[in-house]
């Protein structure tokens, strides 16, 4: 089964009064999107893994360590397009 990145959205069309899903595959995005929703802060554990996993599957991503203040870790990601 593909992998959600975010809830579904469901959007009630005026015209027709139908009602159309909208789901955030993570296949959808693009390595820019993916890389800077796993930089940011308000990422969840378990969507940052899900970004990873993705990430190393399109291949061309390298995962890096690297301190930014005293004290705080982030992950820098290089992009070897």
């Amino acid at each position: 089964m593909p992998i959600k990145l975010g809830k579904s959205i469901a959007v009630r069309n005026r015209q027709t009064g139908k009602i159309e899903t909208n789901h955030p595959w993570i296949t959808g995005f693009s390595k820019a999107e993916l890389i800077e929703k796993y930089n940011a802060d308000n990422t969840r554990p378990k969507d940052k893994q899900k970004i990873k996993n993705e990430l190393v599957r399109r291949g061309g991503v390298v995962f890096k360590w690297a301190r930014v203040q005293k004290g705080d870790h982030k992950l820098l990601i290089k992009n070897n397009l």
